[in-house]
């Protein structure tokens, strides 16, 4: 097998394959990041949250918002939901960048340079990246390997 044939079928991989990965690879991380928000203090973004959102009881809020990511990871964990996921992550990915405008000593060791909890939402720019990609295929065909 030449080395164009086999980057031919990776690529042939890669792209029947590529979409249902991405799906349950975001699925799966918003339940991982939603899921320990349920238990208080076992989230290493509790305190992150508590800050960003003074105005609302944050001993209710943070299990709130994590049902909400575990929802959304469910939705996104099944083509038939993802719409319904990728609507609810819209409106989290707003409220997860709040602390940059909202936090800016929390999120910026100084402009550009970020924090550990800056990088923690900035890296969100990946994950709306990836729902770009994944709103973009659902009117696709189902093809081998989607469900």
């Amino acid at each position: 097998m030449t080395l164009e044939q086999v980057d031919r079928r990776l690529s042939d991989w890669m792209r029947s394959h590529g979409n249902v990965l991405l799906r349950l690879g975001l699925g799966l991380v918003f339940i991982w990041f939603g899921g320990p928000k349920l238990v208080p203090g076992l989230s290493p973004a509790e305190d992150l949250v508590r800050a960003t959102v003074p105005c609302c009881d944050p001993d209710l809020f943070v299990p709130v918002l994590g049902a909400a990511e575990v929802l959304i990871g469910i939705c996104l964990l099944h083509r038939r939901w993802i719409r319904l996921g990728l609507l609810l992550m819209a409106g989290h990915m707003i409220g997860a960048a709040l602390p940059l405008f909202t936090l800016p000593d929390v999120v910026w060791k100084s402009f550009p340079v970020a924090t550990l909890e800056g990088q923690y939402i900035l890296k969100n720019m990946v994950l709306i990246a990836a729902a770009v990609v994944l709103g973009g295929s659902t009117r696709e065909p189902q093809s081998r390997g989607t469900e």
